[in-house]
């Protein structure tokens, strides 16, 4: 393949986010001294201590230490559906389109979300699992999205001008440690560091603002089609104090207090919309069925679960969590019956078209399984579940040059994961292009804030034989720039790991 083809534009967005790790200290430096000698507030008080692009700085730099922890959910199904469902709220919420939103999916079973500084909303697997209906999902993440448009965090740390900007910088780490399931001690400890024993208070959004998310997230509910009443539904759900519930619900992840009067007002409010009659999307089933597949201990466990039930009173979501509990279990020829049973009655279905894929590779029968993953691509070129189901069956098939060539077009126009990152560089591997596949692993490390382990990466790069002439400028620039980026004791440690004086 070319060298010129590699075009990876996703290097625009990390970019922003290595800027965020360098000039974040020095923003915040700056706007405590703004905050101190208190200049006029023109516009929103907030802005005078937190600027929007303070919050999205701070947000990156967060998000990179997320993406190190390991802790993302790597369904990509899961993923794509928990983006398709945000980015539909945040539009009604967004109208005035002031606000960037990033969706992502903590791999955690505690029932969470939250967030971040920038638009940066996290939702853990446990809550995905916990709802009963999509809309209570969408009122939990209509409440996040409320959050961060009305500039809660912002207006947060403005009503308490004695608190450092860094100090805040440093609670919001504490609380997402927490939020992506570091332990309780850890979490605890960082955030006596920041804060003393009052830094619970100082994360916890006020009672004002949660009423005015609750408020603004209901009415970006019902625009976006879904059934107001969700919120309140859920607040009742987490509200029971239930056994299996409150042991998921640590209380220093507890920042969303609820209240009866709090239910109470959300399903006041709710009632001021026109009833909706809604119904659960196939893909939301297919996501929340994949997530409790993933978090049962053993494949046995994960049947079970999808058999309490008789086979003939299941819906379809819930046959196709018995299919992948049977895939999971090593059941193929079970799965397969049920796959090609959803498939055939719906065939525009792309979750059951990858689901007879899977377990027809599964079953040896890579020929049936390659054709209906190349027939389920032209319906959907750059359907991003599809195409990483479909590269992981290339791969396993030997075919690693056609699973290059397809990660790199959706990369080319969807910013990858740090795993599906990955997953581009073993095709690359297998595909015999060594070179492009150390530059994958060097943006890799740069996506995790890894700026030394990149460099090495990228110098590893330009030591493979027959590197190409177009290839060797565009590493040398790229390390060029991030060097850029580095502070001066990362660059003597740069210096060092070559022996340059």
């Amino acid at each position: 393949m070319p060298a010129a083809k590699f075009k990876f534009p996703f290097n625009e967005w990390l970019n922003k986010s290595l800027l965020a790790t360098v000039s974040v200290a020095m923003t915040l430096t700056f706007n405590v001294r703004a905050a101190e000698i208190k200049l006029p507030d023109i516009g929103s008080p907030a802005d005078a201590t937190l600027s929007k692009n303070d919050e999205a700085q701070i947000g990156r730099s967060i998000m990179r230490q997320i993406r190190a922890s390991g802790d993302l959910e790597d369904d990509a199904q899961v993923n794509e559906y928990i983006n398709e469902i945000g980015y539909r709220l945040a539009a009604q919420a967004n109208s005035d389109g002031d606000h960037h939103f990033t969706f992502f999916v903590i791999d955690n079973s505690a029932i969470n979300a939250f967030a971040l500084p920038g638009g940066f909303i996290g939702v853990h697997s446990g809550l995905l699992e916990a709802t009963r209906s999509e809309d209570e999902l969408a009122g939990v993440i209509s409440h996040e999205v409320a959050h961060v448009t009305q500039r809660h965090i912002a207006r947060r740390v403005h009503a308490n001008q004695r608190q450092s900007i860094l100090t805040t910088a440093m609670m919001l780490g504490a609380m997402i440690a927490g939020a992506a399931g570091a332990s309780g001690d850890a979490v605890q400890g960082a955030i006596a560091v920041a804060q003393g024993t009052s830094a619970q208070q100082q994360i916890n959004f006020t009672r004002a603002n949660e009423y005015e998310a609750d408020r603004v997230g209901i009415s970006s509910l019902a625009a976006a089609g879904f059934d107001p009443q969700g919120m309140g539904s859920f607040f009742e759900v987490i509200s029971r104090g239930t056994a299996p519930l409150e042991s998921r619900l640590p209380e220093f992840l507890r920042t969303h207090p609820v209240s009866s009067a709090r239910i109470a007002e959300a399903r006041g409010r709710a009632r001021d919309y026109p009833p909706v009659h809604t119904a659960d999307s196939v893909t939301y089933g297919i996501a929340r069925a994949r997530v409790i597949v993933a978090g049962k201990d053993t494949p046995e466990a994960a049947v079970r679960f999808f058999e309490r039930e008789a086979y003939q009173f299941q819906s379809d979501v819930e046959r196709y969590g018995r299919a992948v509990a049977y895939l999971r279990a090593g059941r193929n020829l079970e799965a397969n019956r049920i796959f090609e049973e959803l498939s055939n009655k719906e065939p525009e279905v792309i979750g059951y078209r990858i689901g007879l894929a899977d377990s027809l590779l599964a079953m040896d029968l890579t020929s049936e399984s390659l054709s209906t993953f190349e027939d389920t691509r032209e319906l959907s070129p750059r359907n991003a579940p599809l195409i990483i189901h479909y590269a992981r069956a290339l791969l396993q098939t030997g075919e690693a040059d056609l699973a290059h060539e397809m990660l790199l077009d959706l990369f080319n126009n969807v910013a990858p994961t740090p795993s599906q990152i990955r997953l581009i560089s073993r095709a690359a591997t297998d595909a015999g292009e060594d070179a492009e596949a150390r530059y994958y692993l060097a943006e890799y490390r740069f996506m995790i804030g890894d700026l030394i382990g990149g460099i090495g990466m990228l110098r590893q790069a330009l030591s493979v034989p027959e590197l190409q002439e177009i290839q060797r400028i565009r590493f040398e620039a790229r390390i060029d720039f991030i060097r850029n980026f580095m502070s001066e004791e990362q660059l003597r440690q740069l210096q060092r790991s070559r022996g340059i004086g």
